[in-house]
């Protein structure tokens, strides 16, 4: 059964709630497949501007009798033939339940639905009638008194007010369900990218189908079979050694060590002799021969991480390894020979360095023979779909006897936080990210946005709750659809102006098809 509940926070359904509040004085509501108010199973009861409903819904008898109705609503909206999809049922005052179905996958997954109003003016004696029917339902409530007083600012709708309504909740049902076919189709076409990835990109755990990492793709389909040294730029934490990796099991030296140092974790002294290694008694402690990584490495492919942190003296070593093949470790006197093919990588600017004169600039003409520029995410925000999709069931861990098998969920809201942010921990800090969030969140499906960093909260360029519009004063003399039509414009034209005619970010934020957004912008000709 389809949850409903996210729907409720949709733009188009705030706005649909406050028309028909503004204008009809009713309140608009969900219910499921079963007929079961999704207000009532949360333990919430919103009556409408209606002194009776509001007695009703407050009592015991009642209550019960008010969720008979909109289970008969229910069951008339499923044996209603062709013709309009909204339907008008009478619940057990009398009053009208207007309801419209939501059909979401084929199949009907609940309704949207108005009540607590009449069409025409009560006659006396069905004020009369309406009157017994309260008292027999709460014979006690201290309210009978004035309830003859409250007939006539009972909620009214002529024939034409009824159309109109009926056409909102058409227009309400059909935009919740091109919104989730369109949740279902980004499902789907992640689900697709993800299987596509591990068909045709075989660099292991690189993730991400964006147009700059297409660039490097490309560029690792070239390199993997040479033995040309590599220089990977890029920000920390957007997978350099994942590069590395790549390109050494996806090349001839794949069956041999592939060997990672990071030039800024140690001291020159411990990094020279992790590097070459040393002979015994050449400083205090050397007690006995130990190989470098170099030797280590030997055939295969040695990385060095934040190459830009090494020192002169030791560049002048490496220089001589890459132009050579050989070194002398700590304290020897004989040389020796490997056969290494080394990836270099750094964040820094090494032509910065050079220029300063903290960087040799033949090393860096060595080892820049072949340049792989790994992209940060804010520049790859394509891809966070998928990231976000591998993460979550990379990091996902079935609890003992429970029944979910799936990992959870991210929320539109949460969602719109992270597209947001711009990230400067990259793809470390959003795997992270999602790893705190699915340890927090327990066993839930769906991951809300209170659950994220505050950090991703605060620094989001987004706000990770959109405020429902302000809604303007209208002529209550013009028509319903001139009316939610200035609306509707009014409030895209603002989001327009906000998100700098970001149409894909504005129909994410409206809770809408991006398709369906440029109908509107063209329909109102809101194009910049």
């Amino acid at each position: 059964m389809v949850d409903l509940r996210a729907y409720e926070k949709l733009h188009t359904i705030a706005l649909l709630k406050d028309v028909v509040r503004k204008w009809w004085n009713v309140e608009l509501a969900f219910a499921d497949s079963r007929g079961y108010v999704i207000d009532h199973a949360e333990g919430r009861v919103i009556p409408p501007d209606n002194d009776f409903c509001r007695l009703a819904l407050f009592s015991k008898e009642g209550f019960r009798g008010c969720n008979d109705s909109v289970k008969g609503a229910r069951d008339k909206l499923r044996t209603s033939g062709s013709g309009r999809r909204a339907i008008v049922h009478e619940c057990h005052l009398g009053f009208d339940v207007v309801a419209c179905p939501l059909v979401l996958d084929g199949d009907f997954a609940g309704f949207l639905f108005v009540s607590g109003s009449v069409h025409g003016d009560l006659s006396p004696v069905a004020g009369e009638a309406l009157l017994r029917k309260i008292r027999d339902l709460a014979p006690s409530a201290p309210e009978h008194a004035g309830l003859a007083a409250s007939l006539p600012r009972i909620p009214k709708l002529d024939e034409t007010q009824l159309d109109h309504l009926r056409d909102l909740l058409e227009l309400g049902c059909t935009e919740i369900e091109d919104f989730h076919a369109e949740q279902k189709k980004r499902e789907r076409e992640v689900s697709s990218l993800s299987q596509e990835l591990g068909e045709r990109y075989r660099f292991e755990n690189i993730v991400g189908t964006s147009r700059a990492m297409q660039g490097v793709y490309r560029l690792l389909e070239k390199i993997i079979e040479s033995d040309s040294t590599v220089l990977i730029q890029g920000e920390s934490g957007t997978g350099k050694e994942l590069i590395a990796r790549a390109i050494h099991y996806n090349g001839p030296r794949a069956k041999k060590a592939f060997v990672g140092q990071n030039c800024s974790a140690f001291n020159d002294n411990l990094l020279e002799s992790a590097l070459f290694g040393h002979v015994k008694g050449s400083f205090t402690g050397a007690i006995k021969d130990k190989k470098g990584l170099f030797e280590i490495a030997d055939g295969g492919t040695f990385f060095l991480d934040e190459v830009g942190d090494m020192s002169p003296s030791l560049q002048v070593k490496l220089l001589r390894v890459l132009q050579e093949g050989s070194f002398t470790p700590v304290g020897g006197t004989e040389q020796r020979q490997v056969d290494v093919r080394v990836i270099a990588a750094t964040h820094k600017d090494l032509v910065k360095l050079v220029e300063r004169g903290e960087f040799r600039e033949d090393l860096f003409y060595r080892i820049n023979v072949i340049k792989v520029q790994v992209p940060p995410l804010r520049d790859r925000m394509d891809d966070l779909a998928v990231l976000l999709e591998h993460f979550l069931r990379k990091h996902f861990r079935p609890r003992p006897g429970a029944v979910r098998t799936r990992p959870p969920r991210l929320s539109a809201e949460a969602l719109l936080v992270m597209q947001g942010y711009a990230w400067p921990g990259n793809i470390r800090e959003l795997e992270n990210e999602i790893e705190r969030c699915m340890v927090l969140g327990g066993d839930v499906d769906e991951i809300p946005a209170e659950l994220l960093s505050q950090r991703l909260q605060d620094g989001s360029r987004l706000p990770p709750r959109v405020p429902a519009p302000v809604i303007p004063t209208y002529d209550r003399a013009g028509s319903l659809k001139d009316a939610v039509e200035a609306l509707e414009r009014d409030l895209i034209h603002q989001g327009l102006i906000r998100t700098h005619w970001n149409k894909s970010q504005l129909a994410k934020e409206l809770g809408i098809s991006r398709s369906n957004l440029i109908m509107k912008v063209e329909k109102y000709g809101l194009e910049k």
